[in-house]
């Protein structure tokens, strides 16, 4: 067996690579590299399932970073369970062959509860008294306190919202080296975000997104340099291309004035309430699931959709099928933006009643994604002010709300979710082994397969 290193460069597609990145075109160049040809969504859940298990959503059933939970009534995005997953995992499959196989998986989704040795994955703990402190979990639960003592604590701000930057990256990959050399790993799987969060700030043609390629350049290169120098095969590979955009879509918007969104006020503001809508959407980037409760209306809400500048198809169930998202978990239609547009979560009319989460960074409160939490609202005169006026509150026992995110979905600039029309705009797959790599690109469902070659071959 051979221990191998998978390296999740967020973001990071075949045009980037360059003499930006010297680091990782070395590595390129002296192994192998080709484009990956991802999956619809090709957002971060559904995209790390594939790869892990080798299926696609309509077997793995993650179709999307978030659904409608239709028992419970309830948009939930985010989830951690690994059980959520209904497929066998790489790992799984690995120790059919090795029942020795040790298995490290640093900040990959559905991390917690993982049949893996050991795990490292964000998870803020919220006491009784409405605190909300950041903290990560770990497998065994002591790797937790050791990564903080010989680290310091994980950078959560620089992993979403207005902050987000590269300590985050540099510290997970400090801890993966940590656990490569304190517990030697046969498969360690590594999570890094950083391209993700400029690419959507300033879109991929941005000049400043250079600086943001040199940076997780380094950090790759300090990676690649020590697992190679310790015998190990890596791979790095990416989920998904950012292209430019040039708008949102607010489907919800669309759906509202049609007559089919509901909404409920609270304390005079209005909260979406899905389990009374005849049909609503779960924006995800630039896919979206459409709920709809009587399926005698599925053809008329389609034909809606497909009317709206900026939706480019509508999946029925047939689209779905092509698509490979033909999964209980999925919408009734699945609606896919125009290669320049994304889809907001939208669904008031009037920003003076908008809910009040809309204005913070509440990855889980809100029914969708919200790529508008990488911001501070520009009308805020004096951001360090007000933000330090909020801690002061929070400080002195105060209820208080850190509401500096704008309602400007157009500040947004690049988006994922569709397959990119461009390969070379799409992600990629490096390795180290190119005797291993035998096509001129890999398809996500045979990441897999490939990882048990880099494992056993």
């Amino acid at each position: 067996m051979h221990p191998t290193v998978v390296i999740n460069v967020v973001g990071l597609a075949g045009d980037l690579l360059g003499e930006r990145t010297p680091r990782l075109s070395a590595f390129a160049r002296a192994g192998a590299g080709v484009p990956l040809h991802t999956i619809t969504p090709a957002v971060t859940c559904s995209v790390q399932s594939t790869f892990l298990t080798g299926v696609l959503p309509e077997q793995h059933g993650i179709v999307g970073n978030g659904w409608y939970f239709r028992e419970l009534a309830q948009t939930l995005f985010w989830r951690q369970a690994n059980r959520i997953v209904q497929a066998e995992k790489v790992w799984e499959t690995a120790r059919q062959r090795e029942p020795d196989l040790v298995t490290a998986k640093m900040f990959w989704w559905y991390n917690m509860y993982a049949s893996v040795q050991y795990a490292v994955t964000p998870r803020p703990m919220y006491p009784a008294d409405g605190r909300k402190v950041f903290d990560t979990y770990s497998e065994p639960p002591e790797l937790n306190d050791r990564l903080k003592e010989e680290l310091g604590p994980f950078p959560f701000f620089s992993f979403w919202g207005p902050k987000s930057g590269i300590p985050s990256s540099e510290w997970i990959a400090a801890a993966s080296r940590c656990v490569f050399d304190w517990h030697a790993p046969g498969l360690l799987l590594i999570y890094l975000p950083h391209l993700d969060y400029n690419l959507q700030r300033l879109g991929p043609h941005d000049p400043r997104i250079g600086e943001d390629l040199a940076r997780i350049d380094a950090v790759c290169g300090e990676l690649l340099d020590h697992f190679q120098e310790r015998g190990a095969r890596v791979i790095v590979l990416s989920e998904y291309g950012i292209t430019p955009v040039s708008g949102p879509v607010h489907i919800n918007r669309v759906l509202r004035e049609a007559g089919h969104v509901r909404v409920r006020p609270e304390l005079g503001l209005e909260m979406l309430d899905p389990g009374a809508s005849t049909a609503f959407a779960v924006a995800d980037h630039q896919v979206a699931h459409v709920y709809v409760r009587d399926p005698a209306q599925v053809p008329s809400v389609k034909a809606l959709l497909e009317s709206v500048p900026g939706i480019d198809r509508v999946l029925d169930e047939e689209g779905k099928r092509e698509m490979g998202l033909a999964h209980e978990r999925s919408g009734e239609l699945v609606a896919i933006s125009a290669p320049d547009r994304w889809f907001t979560y939208y669904y008031w009319l009037d920003d003076a009643v908008a809910p009040d989460f809309a204005r913070t960074v509440d990855i889980h409160r809100k029914p969708g994604y919200d790529p508008v939490e990488l911001f501070v609202d520009p009308a805020i005169r004096f951001p360090p002010a007000k933000v330090a006026w909020i801690l002061a509150k929070k400080a002195l026992g105060f209820r208080y709300l850190m509401d500096v995110i704008p309602l400007d979905a157009s500040l947004v600039k690049g988006s994922h979710g569709r397959v990119t029309d461009d390969p070379r705009q799409g992600p990629v797959f490096l390795t180290n082994a190119s005797h291993l790599l035998e096509a001129d690109a890999v398809q996500a469902t045979q990441v897999r397969d490939l990882i048990l070659r880099h494992l056993f071959d």
